[in-house]
């Protein structure tokens, strides 16, 4: 059996690197005797956009040393997608793809039915042009589209094609259900299906507060926060991120390095799904400061999931780690977190074993 997994793989992203990592390695251990491969089939303009992304100079946190590590970043990811990911060769059509002859495509765990970003958007990914007899919906995000916009027909009738799908959050969920779906299974982001190895630490020795893309929080939010880790003897880092004020540089790290960030933090502040993702499998202390309409959907869907509140802040936030650091009780979530675990690999299987079975059965099944 022959297995292909197609998402942005390509994109030099911490979270797209390790959610396609982790749904090969989780499809692996299941299915040992199966060739699991990510197709390598890459959008140029959305690929393009991301890597030119890189090259941006911002002043007002980055030195030039910091910017000149910051441009060896797209090095690290291609290294590390040579040496993790089963690639298939390069496929720039569907009928390139088609040639592979994969008895199952698994499209998802990436915002890859976001319609409303032209950058990224593409047929391919709702299955339209692709010939093979099972496509399954793993886990995929519409990210900050939904079906208030108009949705175009291609989005419906290409998601009509599809076997077996699941949902990573509501709003696609609710395109799922617009295009005929009447029950649709909520699952896992594939990072939670798998233990990622340990890597080199990138931090000093003391504990430390972490940071993960909080776009835009206010300067003197961020200032209290430092003035607190000063007066602690706390250091302060970003995930693969650069800024002045942070006790060092880790802005070109490989992705297990950047997981490694994680498991060793004291708190994390984040406003990302992946952020929350990895703090939430770490057992981490955190908050989040959401500016992004994608994110906040995403983020906020993901905390209800695993029933964790409360975690937002605003302006008016305090940082005191003494009275925050047992806030999340985690014993208190093993139970329903495992649970949903294992629903999400049951999905997996589910939706593998009926590789034979025609879609309209399969649609029963969601009903």
């Amino acid at each position: 059996m022959r297995i292909g997994i197609l998402t942005h793989h390509y994109i030099n992203n911490y979270g797209a690197f390790l959610q396609v990592y982790a749904l090969q390695k989780a499809l692996s251990k299941l299915y040992p005797d199966y060739i699991i491969e990510i197709i390598n089939y890459v959008n140029f303009k959305h690929c393009f956009i991301n890597r030119c992304g890189w090259f941006r100079f911002y002043k007002e946190r980055e030195r030039l040393k910091d910017w000149v590590l910051k441009i060896k970043i797209h090095t690290v990811f291609t290294n590390e997608r040579k040496k993790h990911l089963k690639l298939s060769h390069l496929c720039l059509t569907a009928k390139q793809v088609n040639q592979l002859n994969y008895d199952i495509i698994i499209i998802g765990s990436d915002e890859v039915w976001n319609f409303k970003d032209k950058r990224s958007d593409s047929k391919i990914k709702y299955g339209i042009g692709l010939n093979c007899n099972n496509l399954i919906a793993y886990a995929p995000s519409a990210g900050k589209s939904s079906v208030l916009d108009d949705v175009p027909q291609y989005v419906i009738e290409g998601i009509g094609l599809f076997k077996s799908v699941s949902a990573r959050d509501r709003h696609t969920s609710d395109l799922l259900k617009l295009a005929g779906f009447k029950k649709v299974q909520v699952v896992l982001d594939p990072t939670f299906l798998f233990d990622f190895p340990h890597a080199k630490k990138v931090t000093g020795s003391r504990p430390y507060i972490l940071f993960y893309y909080c776009d835009n929080i206010p300067f003197h939010m961020m200032n209290q926060i430092l003035n607190y880790a000063a007066g602690n003897s706390f250091d302060v880092y970003g995930a693969g991120e650069c800024n002045k004020h942070y006790t060092n540089n880790t802005i070109c790290i490989t992705p297990f390095e950047w997981v490694e960030m994680f498991k060793g933090a004291a708190f994390i502040f984040t406003g990302t799904f992946h952020g929350v993702v990895f703090s939430i499998l770490n057992k981490k202390q955190f908050k989040v400061y959401l500016t992004n309409e994608s994110r906040i959907w995403k983020v906020n869907d993901l905390l209800e999931l695993v029933q964790i509140k409360n975690r937002s802040i605003d302006e008016g936030f305090e940082f005191d780690f003494d009275k925050m650091k047992y806030e999340i009780d985690y014993s208190l979530l093993e139970a329903s977190i495992s649970a949903l675990k294992n629903e999400s690999i049951q999905f997996l299987q589910g939706s593998i074993c009926s590789s034979d079975k025609d879609a309209s059965s399969l649609k029963v099944l969601n009903e």
